[in-house]
């Protein structure tokens, strides 16, 4: 079966088609990042503009690149939640077009799913597992026992560790993407410099819980309490703290999930997943068995979205013209043992 993904969730425009759900037959990711860097984030009303400039465009390129015609597609995925949804519109009504008009099925696709599934399409890996989930816009701690899948287990309980990371880095105007420019700088600090908070959530219901407020307001505060430009307040040293700090928040949270579940293997899906500190801190671990995806399909990408969309149409999956685009994670069932 190959189908072919479309994706459109925040500020990357990409299509891609998979066969069979693994082989990556061609994929083109168009990046936003020039257009929004002078605002210092994703301005929403932008991104889902310059989709629609885009589109048609990386389609053509995409099956090019795969060497197929559209009349060779024997389905569509595409994400519908969770994003920005004016720039799940765009690729949602795209989709919905293709779909009708070579009359092929239609199938929805939770992007934070398909994160879950990216690594699969570079080695498989053998179910259950759990998912370190994050993202700019998520944190999330998650149990899957088949591509179909996802019981959370923790998540965020305000800021998503991405979206600190960005916050952090517009505040010391240290450059943009923010998780790429802390991830650079702390390479060359000290990441003891500073001792920054990890915020307990002592309930057990929050057991695997994270908070990124705190501890995003403790780094900011540096700059008007600390900031004098010596060598020990550098951007450097700062960048590092803070980036060992919100790793290991993670790190902790995705222990206790290891602990209680009795699992050892783990799937890292998402932007951050890129991150050396996250990289390095899990490749390290002896006692887990850890799969990160290729760094090309951290971010947001078509292949994972068709991937997935693979397996929902083999299971008998497929939505109608009246699929919408929705802000959220699509429902789970969410436990605590």
């Amino acid at each position: 079966m190959t189908v072919l993904g479309v994706e459109s969730s925040c500020d990357e425009c990409s299509v891609a088609v998979v066969e069979d759900g693994r082989r990556v037959l061609g994929q083109v990711i168009a990046t936003q990042l020039e257009e929004h860097a002078p605002f210092g984030g994703v301005v929403p009303e932008i991104a889902s503009r310059t989709h629609t400039r885009w589109i048609v465009g990386v389609y053509e390129r995409a099956l090019a690149e795969a060497g197929i015609r559209a009349t060779d597609l024997d389905g569509v995925a595409v994400t519908n939640r969770p994003g920005l949804v004016g720039s799940l519109v765009v690729g949602l009504s795209f989709a919905k077009g293709l779909a009708f008009g070579l009359g092929l099925p239609l199938v929805g696709v939770d992007h934070m799913r398909a994160h879950l599934y990216a690594p699969q399409l570079a080695e498989p890996v053998e179910y259950p597992f759990l998912g370190l989930l994050v993202s700019g816009g998520h944190t999330i701690i998650a149990r899957a026992d088949d591509p179909l899948s996802m019981e959370v287990l923790g998540t965020t309980i305000d800021d998503a560790c991405g979206e600190a990371f960005d916050k952090v880095a517009k505040h010391y105007a240290l450059g943009y993407p923010g998780g790429v420019a802390i991830d650079r700088l702390a390479r060359a600090g000290d990441d003891r410099a500073f001792s920054f908070p990890d915020a307990s959530l002592h309930k057990q219901d929050h057991r695997y819980d994270v908070s990124y407020s705190g501890l995003k307001t403790a780094v900011i505060n540096q700059l008007d309490q600390f900031w004098n430009g010596s060598s020990q307040k550098s951007a450097e040293n700062i960048a590092a703290s803070f980036e060992r700090a919100a790793v290991d928040i993670l790190l902790r949270r995705l222990d206790r999930a290891a602990a209680d579940t009795g699992l050892s293997r783990v799937v890292v899906g998402g932007g951050v997943a890129a991150n050396t500190r996250m990289r390095a801190s899990l490749a390290a671990r002896s006692d887990l068995q850890v799969w990160f995806p290729p760094l090309e399909l951290c971010t947001d990408n078509a292949a994972m979205i068709a991937g997935l969309g693979y397996h929902l149409l083999r299971s008998g999956r497929a939505d109608g013209l009246d699929l919408d685009a929705s802000a959220r994670v699509a429902g789970f069932r969410r436990t605590c043992p």
